[in-house]
């Protein structure tokens, strides 16, 4: 069977993908989602501070999502993070995405395994697009992203209070920990690579 993600994972990925799928069918009213997403701007790493753990990254540290967008229109995404610890191993997943709402850019398909696929929508991009909200329909998964790894509790308040507007409860959100200063490596690789090329796996 095909599969984005590495063998070796092969049972965590459809863990990852079924756990998204059997909450489908608890869809609530359609999301609210900016009219629309310029996909160049927000292409590149997105530090991911908050988000709805998973077996997968249950304990997640130094959390990335990177997004490049390739010549055919894919999203090829790769998602790394410690496991554990600042210090844990590096894992990586790279999952690959296509907009499904094409009007807006705003409402993608990701795909984990081979022939399923999972809905994520953009709930919220910043204006310079340096923070973004992004959920899954059944409002019990949702990331809140930025361009930088710090985040102030008053911004992260009020990302937690544009989710709960939606209807996503705030329990499900948990505060992803970043300190690059034992991994600065890998910050300044991810900082340079920008959005000009996929995330390699390390």
């Amino acid at each position: 069977m095909k599969s984005h993600f590495p063998s070796s994972n092969f049972l965590a990925a459809t863990f990852y993908t079924m756990t998204f799928l059997t909450g489908c069918a608890s869809d609530n009213a359609p999301l609210p989602m900016p009219e629309h997403v310029d996909l160049e701007r927000f292409m590149g790493p997105w530090f991911v501070v908050g988000y709805s753990p998973l077996f997968v990254d249950n304990n997640a540290h130094n959390a990335v999502e990177h997004y490049f967008l390739a010549e055919n229109g894919d999203i090829q995404t790769t998602y790394q993070f410690r496991d554990g610890s600042f210090t844990g191993k590096l894992k990586t997943y790279k999952p690959v995405g296509r907009v499904f709402n094409q009007e807006t850019n705003a409402e993608w398909r990701m795909q984990f395994v081979w022939p399923f696929e999972a809905k994520y929508v953009i709930l919220y991009i910043s204006d310079d697009y340096e923070r973004t909200l992004v959920i899954h329909p059944n409002r019990k998964y949702a990331w809140i992203m930025q361009r930088d790894p710090e985040i102030s509790a008053d911004d992260y308040e009020a990302m937690l209070a544009k989710l709960e507007s939606v209807g996503v409860k705030r329990d499900v959100v948990k505060k992803l920990p970043h300190d690059w200063s034992v991994d600065k490596e890998r910050f300044e690789e991810i900082k340079a690579i920008g959005a000009s090329r996929p995330l390699v796996e390390r």
